[in-house]
């Protein structure tokens, strides 16, 4: 006997909506693709993730993402003409935090706001082979957790009066690096097992409890996505 309950109201958006807006903003903003007849949809894209961080009350990473952003960009504006060497590198890492940061935010936004159980029901829905699945439910919680590793190392190492300055930099990001990477291997192995443990190697339909479906902010998103495909390639052919 299979049992249902109503998906967690946490979650906004179904994770295939989640799946095809991340690849839209990797088309549009990291690719660039449409470049100046897509101008509007691209900012839309742009700061549509921190609006979904702003719903999810993610105030103070909301904020500092657009901060980081609006600085990046007309400090990159800035830099037009007559450039040093030095300009030109900083020139070209400013227009890459600006390709990258809006996909970067989604991406965390999808981390942090899909289980990894309504994930794999998702994929389910989409026969989605486990070959693919399986890695990708890893690393769902994968990062989150190396955040939390991180964060005790780093408590550890304050509490030994290792702090970066002073002349301790280099044994700052020895003492915090090694554990970490040390933690990652680890930290890999365990999870790897736990999604064997919970039986997603044998390669069989299993129930889910999970009861996915589109909503009314699913279909916002997806007819947002399909607008901005569909006039790219009207742009290839007749702009």
């Amino acid at each position: 006997m299979e049992y249902r309950i109503d998906r967690d109201a946490h979650s906004l958006l179904d994770p295939r909506t989640k799946l095809l807006l991340l690849f839209t903003s990797s088309v549009f903003v990291v690719g660039n693709a449409g470049e100046k007849w897509m101008f509007v949809f691209y900012w839309i894209l742009v700061f549509l993730p921190v609006l979904l961080l702003f719903i999810e009350k993610e105030w103070k990473a909301g904020i500092i993402s657009i901060a980081i952003y609006i600085a990046s960009f007309y400090a990159q504006k800035s830099l037009q003409h007559d450039l040093t060497v030095f300009e030109s590198a900083l020139a070209l890492m400013l227009y890459i935090i600006t390709k990258i940061l809006p996909t970067a935010i989604l991406a965390r936004y999808i981390v942090k706001t899909t289980k990894v159980s309504e994930f794999l029901a998702a994929m389910n829905r989409m026969h989605v082979t486990d070959k693919l699945t399986i890695p990708v439910s890893v690393i769902f919680r994968f990062f989150p957790t190396v955040m939390e590793e991180s964060k005790s190392i780093n408590d550890a190492m304050r509490m030994r009066g290792v702090e970066m300055g002073a002349g301790k930099a280099a044994e700052a990001v020895e003492y915090r690096m090694v554990p970490l990477i040390a933690s990652c291997s680890i930290i890999g192995e365990e999870l790897s097992a736990a999604a064997m443990t919970r039986g997603l190697d044998v390669g069989k339909k299993r129930s889910c409890i999970w009861n996915i479906s589109f909503g009314f902010p699913d279909v916002i998103i997806i007819t947002l996505c399909l607008i901005c495909f569909i006039w790219w390639i009207v742009g290839r052919f007749y702009i």
